[in-house]
Parts: C-alpha cells; sequence; structure tokens
C-alpha cells in the first residue's frame, strides 16, 4: 500500500462553474488511473457510510477524485437534482483523465446518487471513462424511485427531501430552516392536513424536487427527462452492479442490470447482498446475517479496476457471473443468470376468516376447489403499520406477528414445508380484490413463520389501484430466501402500509390533495375460486 497525499483543486465547466474536488494520490512518481465519484452531500463524506474512504481506495495504487456536484459543497452554480450531471460529468471526466501522474484511464463508483452520476456521465461515452460501478440506482426514475406501482414512496422520498433541502438551507446561512429541518429529519411530518405533502417543505423549502415530484404522479416526459433508461439506451460499458435485497431502489439495479445483460457486448456482473440503503453490515431489521454478510465491496471494486484499469488479469473473482446472498442459509451464492423464470403458485383460500383467525387463510399447492371470500376494512385513523421491508425506515426483516393479529390484515400461511424452499427472484401476486373506493391501496408481504409464532417478513409489494381490471397484477422485490423446512410461508395483505407509502384517501384525489379529513374507511373484498384464483407466484430453484 502506498502512502498518501491529499489536494484540493477545482475545475471549471463549460459554462463557467467551478466544481471543487478532494484529490487523493499515491505517492509516487508512476502513473496511476483515475477513480471518480460526483456526490451532493459534502465532499468530505465521500460516500463513508458504506465505503471505506478514498485514502484507502488511493493506498491500493489510485488517483481518487470526490468531487462535489453542482451548486453543493463548495461547487458553484445552483443544484437541480440530476439536471446538469450529464455535462458537468462529461467535463470532469475529461479533466481528471488529465490530471498529472493519471494514466488517462478512469472508472466510477458511488452509490444512490453517486450512482445516478456515473450513469449520467457516462452516457457521454468518454473515452476515458473504462468501467463503472453503480450501486442502488433507478433505471427508470419514477417507477425505480419515485413510485413503486403507482404508489407515491413518501417515507423515503419525504426523507430525502429534507435532508436536501436541510443541506441547502445550511449552504445558504438560512439557520432558522436548517433547524427546522434538521428536527423535521429526526420525526418526519407526517400528520400535516394532506400528509404526503407537509407544510414545512412549503415554507421553507418551495424549490425542492419533492413539489415536482408530488406535481408528476404519472410517468410522463418529466421523468423521462431525468431516467438513465433514456440517455443509456446506446450504452456499452462493462458495469459491476451491486444491490440490497432491502434497498428501495433494487428494482433500478435490477432493471439497469437485465437492459445492460441483453443488449451489451462487455461484462456485466450484478451483486446483491441483504442490505438495506445503508449501512452495508450483517444487521439488517432485527436479524443478523452473519459474518457471511460483511461487505466485501471495497476489495471487490479495487480488482474490478485493477482488471479494467491497470490490466491485470490476475483477479480470483469470477466475473462474468451473478453473486447473490440467500437468507436463511446466510451463504452466497453464485449462479449463470438472474433472476429464475421458474415459478410455482400457491393459491389463496379461506373460510372467510382470514383477518380474524391466523389458522383460516391457506396458501395451498391446489387451485381451490369452492370460493373464498375474505373482507377487510381500512381505517385511515388507524392505517396498518409498515415494519421494515424494503420501504420503511428502518428497513430490514421484523417480526411481524403483532401486525398479522390485527383484523385489518389478511393472513394466506402454507403447511409446514417438508423441505426447503428456495425463492431466486421476483415474486408476483395475481389477486381479485375490488373496493367500494375509487382509489384503494394493496399491501402484499411475504414472511417466514416459525414454529414459535415467530414471522419474519422478506419481501413485499405494494399498489395503488385505480383500475376494475381483474386480476391486479402486483410485482414484490425481488428476493433470494431460503426457508426451512418445517417453518410456513405466509402471505399477508392490507389495504395499507404508513408512513412507508402515503395513505390512500379512498377519494380518488392525487397523493398531493389527499387530505387527511377526507379520508375514507375503505372496505377490501378479496375473493378465489376455481376459475378465477388469487395466486402468489414463486420464482424457485429448479
Amino acid at each position: 500500500m502506498f502512502q498518501i497525499k491529499q489536494e484540493t483543486l477545482s475545475l471549471i465547466t463549460r459554462d463557467g462553474i467551478r466544481l471543487d474536488s478532494d484529490i487523493y494520490r499515491p505517492q509516487s512518481s508512476e502513473p496511476f488511473p483515475v477513480l471518480l465519484m460526483r456526490q451532493p452531500y459534502g465532499r468530505k463524506i465521500a460516500s463513508t457510510v458504506v465505503y471505506a474512504h478514498p485514502a484507502w481506495y488511493a493506498a491500493q495504487g489510485y488517483i481518487v477524485v470526490i468531487q462535489d456536484v453542482r451548486g453543493r459543497g463548495t461547487s458553484q452554480g445552483e443544484f437541480e437534482l440530476f439536471a446538469d450531471e450529464i455535462e458537468d460529468g462529461l467535463d470532469t471526466i475529461n479533466w481528471v483523465s488529465q490530471l498529472p501522474g493519471s494514466t488517462g484511464n478512469v472508472g466510477m463508483y458511488g452509490f444512490s446518487y453517486q450512482g445516478m452520476t456515473q450513469l449520467s456521465a457516462a452516457s457521454t461515452k468518454p473515452k476515458a471513462l473504462k468501467t463503472i460501478c453503480p450501486a442502488m440506482i433507478a433505471y427508470d426514475l419514477y417507477s425505480d424511485w419515485g413510485y413503486e406501482n403507482g404508489a407515491f414512496c413518501l417515507q423515503t422520498n419525504l426523507g430525502w427531501a429534507i435532508q436536501l433541502a436541510a443541506e441547502t438551507a445550511r449552504l445558504q446561512g438560512d439557520t432558522i430552516a436548517f433547524q427546522k429541518l434538521y428536527a423535521a429529519s429526526h420525526n418526519l411530518p407526517l400528520y400535516d392536513p394532506i400528509p404526503a405533502y407537509p407544510n414545512l417543505l412549503k415554507e421553507v423549502a418551495p424549490d425542492s424536487f419533492y413539489h415536482d415530484w408530488l406535481n408528476h404522479p404519472y410517468p410522463d416526459d418529466y421523468w423521462a427527462k431525468l431516467s438513465p433508461k433514456t440517455f443509456i439506451d446506446k450504452l456499452d460499458l462493462p458495469m459491476l452492479h451491486i444491490g440490497g435485497w432491502f434497498d428501495p431502489y433494487l428494482r433500478g439495479t435490477l432493471n439497469l442490470y437485465k437492459a445492460m445483460k441483453t443488449r451489451s457486448k462487455l461484462l456485466q456482473h450484478l451483486i446483491i447482498g441483504p442490505w438495506g440503503h445503508l449501512p452495508w453490515s450483517p444487521q439488517v431489521g432485527s436479524i443478523n446475517y452473519t459474518k457471511s454478510a460483511i461487505s466485501f465491496i471495497d476489495q471487490y471494486q479495487i480488482n474490478w479496476f485493477n482488471y479494467f484499469l491497470k490490466y491485470q488479469d490476475n483477479s480470483p473473482l469470477n466475473f462474468d457471473s451473478v453473486l447473490l446472498f440467500e437468507m436463511g442459509s446466510d451463504k452466497w451464492r453464485t449462479l449463470d443468470n438472474f433472476p429464475i423464470n421458474n415459478y410455482h403458485y400457491y393459491y389463496l383460500f379461506s373460510q372467510g376468516l382470514a383477518s380474524i383467525r391466523e389458522d383460516d387463510g391457506q396458501l395451498s399447492d391446489n387451485v381451490p376447489k369452492a370460493i373464498s371470500m375474505d373482507i377487510i376494512v381500512h381505517d385511515p385513523w388507524r392505517p396498518v403499520p409498515s415494519l421494515g421491508g424494503h420501504a420503511s425506515i428502518p428497513s430490514g426483516s421484523f417480526d411481524r406477528s403483532s401486525v398479522d393479529s390485527r383484523s385489518d390484515v389478511l393472513t394466506y400461511t402454507s403447511q409446514p414445508l417438508t423441505e426447503d424452499l428456495e425463492i431466486i427472484g421476483e415474486p408476483f401476486l395475481e389477486i381479485y380484490c375490488i373496493a367500494d373506493a375509487p382509489s384503494f391501496d394493496i399491501c402484499a408481504v411475504l414472511s417466514e413463520v416459525f414454529p414459535d409464532g415467530k414471522v419474519d417478513n422478506f419481501s413485499q409489494g405494494y399498489m395503488r389501484v385505480d383500475s376494475d381490471e381483474l386480476p391486479h397484477k402486483i410485482a414484490l422485490q425481488a428476493t433470494c430466501m431460503r426457508i426451512s423446512k418445517g417453518n410456513c410461508l405466509r402471505l399477508s395483505l392490507s389495504g395499507a402500509c404508513f408512513p412507508a407509502y402515503s395513505l390512500n384517501t379512498g377519494t380518488g384525489k392525487l397523493p398531493k390533495e389527499e387530505r387527511l379529513i377526507e379520508a375514507k374507511i375503505i372496505t377490501l373484498t378479496v375473493t378465489s375460486r376455481p376459475d378465477k384464483p388469487s395466486k402468489i407466484s414463486l420464482p424457485i430453484s429448479s
């Protein structure tokens, strides 16, 4: 490992804006490739919430550049979410490739916004950029980040909007606004007259992206303009794709991976751990996935960069594969392809008491021979609370037995398994459900049920329903899960998952217009019959 020296340098963009960067370089006269991260949270942080410090990366023989994007940190200009990252990214890559001591080869890494800046920069196909490692990103900004199956992802969107607005207030020296936002970040304002549209953001952050996201509740040109799906359609670059089973943006990671795998002639490698958005640690929710789940991503990225930037063909890793952490066995699995499309169906059936008795609702291998009907009542005064999963804060797996015991939650449970059940991929639910309101929500949660009554969730899906078309098809979060012999599989259904998703008032209005005082009690009816069975489809290992 090399000794490191650090300096701060600035780039002047094509339109005259100064972008500041911290440069970490080995104390050596030999040339080195460049690793670049561009981020909006203050460059000193350098995504150390999940990665090793940039000095560690530099010590492995790289010039590491951590840059404040336009309008953030000490960089000049006005910050507008994702808007300037394509041209600024290109200017930055051209600049860092010519830094003294650079070999001219550039790689990028980072997660979340820092993952998105990689895709923006790569879209221009700069010659110096040889590879990127996007982690936890959106491919389609609307469906992978802002909304899930038409439902506004309230808790993650609001928390992020407050974080970015607080940083803006700090940079502007607005103490009052900053203190209000800082307090709100620790106690989200979820109970204003319009729960999805708190007065605080209207008052102190009128320019926040949050307003635009609420004003565009359906996919349109606004989302397309900002979505990598739109501007990287002709990109071909080797990529290391990194995700987490409990990350809210896993949909984006997988959609990007599948798109690149389909059209790319270059290496596309996928790693998914049992992690939430942050940190990437073995403890996720209430479960410790053992030392096997400790993040190895830093050394893995170095091996990746050594291969593509230093042309070292001595890596012990099999990059041409998919590496998935299997929860339940707590082991890493290597696959040739993902996702798996070998589905097993479990059909829903009950005697009509699936909301009252845990032993009534059934998941069966067989199509039901009779009609079953279950009814739940969604009361906005006491909505079913979110607990773990990928969309809640905190994320992860928790014992949800207390939630499943509510009478506004339907539970359907299999018989104890006679052998281990391996689920690998993206489950989806086909459900015949109607309601007495023009709009309603369906939350579906998959869990493992233990003999002692503990119920640990591992996958979840959510949909806002504005259509009479049946059955409703709900994609759940992709997973890799082994349910042990003797335990049971459970599907839980409800009409809310608050505050992970915005509360549906049953009025048919948009989230920004849904006033709490107008919220209606909604009765949902779920049916399963021999000719039209409700079922959950599980991708299983063959």
